[in-house]
């Protein structure tokens, strides 16, 4: 993006500029925008980022945020990640050329439905269930119980291809400082992990690894939407309540 950004008023996009960001896996980089006068969000919401070319062409995109509700002691700085798609019109752009001192144009916070905070829930445990990149959204969630200094059980299921596919591997496993109280089962579908062989997710490894229906917890289930409607299916299946039951989901790529 060019300084000549800086010059176009658009109501709900702000310009921002990237100041950090690193390879979380082979094909997916985490990114880092600084957004001086953002508003705030809550964990779950996600963003519009909005590319423009030389000729004036733009394109759009959303990401989830992995940011906690938190104000950095400098000011805002929101964090994506972006998983790339080999022939995509975008996400190319984002994880191999996109740099520090780029400039990029970020609309929100979006999204009402899909979010968690200590404040709602009545104490109830959570159950998070992600598919693949879908693991963003869940994770901001992870760090707003962790920030807030909450103790509310959390569980989380992830399915993934592979092992090496995991992102936020160094923060997840082990748990992070003050993460008491949040347990991880990572499952693969296409090796066989610690906890079982290959295979797509079942009822059997949320009966397992989630919570019994008999304690209501709040769900949240996202990944591509095959993935989702899938597991929300299971959800059901062993007794949890549709309204305990959220979902997000995105295109048709995944685990």
């Amino acid at each position: 993006m060019t300084s000549e950004l800086l010059g176009r008023a658009v109501l709900g996009w702000r310009v921002v500029e990237l100041v950090d960001s690193w390879p979380e896996t082979a094909s997916a980089r985490a990114l880092v925008l600084e957004v001086p006068d953002w508003p705030g969000h809550r964990a779950g919401q996600h963003v519009d980022l909005r590319l423009t070319g030389p000729d004036g062409y733009t394109t759009e995109r959303s990401y989830s945020l992995a940011s906690p509700a938190e104000r950095s002691p400098g000011g805002w700085r929101l964090q994506l990640v972006v998983q790339r798609v080999a022939d995509g019109e975008v996400s190319p752009y984002l994880t191999e050329v996109f740099a520090a001192g780029n400039l990029i144009e970020v609309r929100g916070p979006i999204g009402g439905w899909f979010v968690w905070s200590p404040r709602e829930g009545g104490g109830a445990p959570v159950l998070l269930v992600a598919g693949g990149s879908g693991i963003v959204p869940l994770m901001s969630m992870i760090r707003e119980r962790r920030f807030r200094h909450d103790r509310t059980p959390f569980r989380l299921v992830y399915s993934l291809r592979t092992q090496a596919d995991e992102l936020f591997a160094d923060e997840l496993n082990p748990p992070g400082t003050g993460d008491g109280g949040v347990e991880t089962f990572v499952l693969c579908t296409r090796e066989d992990s610690p906890r079982r062989p290959a295979g797509r997710i079942t009822a059997a490894d949320l009966a397992a690894w989630g919570w019994p229906a008999d304690f209501a917890p709040r769900c949240f289930v996202c990944g591509p939407t095959g993935f989702v409607e899938e597991a929300a299916r299971l959800l059901l299946s062993l007794g949890h309540s549709p309204d305990d039951i959220k979902t997000e989901r995105f295109g048709p790529s995944g685990p």
